[in-house]
């Protein structure tokens, strides 16, 4: 059964740090494309970033120059380093990857900017 387990959430005052992680198992296939949205409370999912196992990463406007997104293809794992956090950026984060047996969600785990 195809899981992806994201880590790396938690609370972080503004200016700070955090490193999610996104791990994919039981996949056979090969994975084209991973990356994260984020959902905070009350308000629309928002794509955050991708990464292509080529190598191809792109970023929302509203995080570019402070997130990076990672793939360790090898391990199907994908991490987003996030720097410079703002309390806007308080929000459930969830890791995708796209195949072509179709995509895959993970649980989301919950980040949290104090200002």
């Amino acid at each position: 059964q195809v899981q992806l387990v994201e880590s790396g959430g938690g609370l972080v005052q503004a200016g700070g740090s955090l490193r999610l992680s996104c791990a994919a198992s039981g996949i056979s296939a090969s994975i084209s494309v991973m990356g994260w949205y984020r959902q905070a409370a009350g308000k629309q999912r928002e794509w955050v970033a991708s990464a292509t196992s080529g190598g191809t990463t792109n970023y929302a406007d509203s995080v570019k120059g402070r997130f990076t997104i990672s793939r360790d293809n090898a391990k199907n794992t994908v991490y987003l380093q996030m720097n410079s956090l703002k309390p806007e950026g308080t929000a459930v984060y969830y890791c995708y990857a796209h195949m072509v047996i179709g995509s895959k969600w993970g649980q989301g785990t919950q980040v949290t900017v104090s200002s």
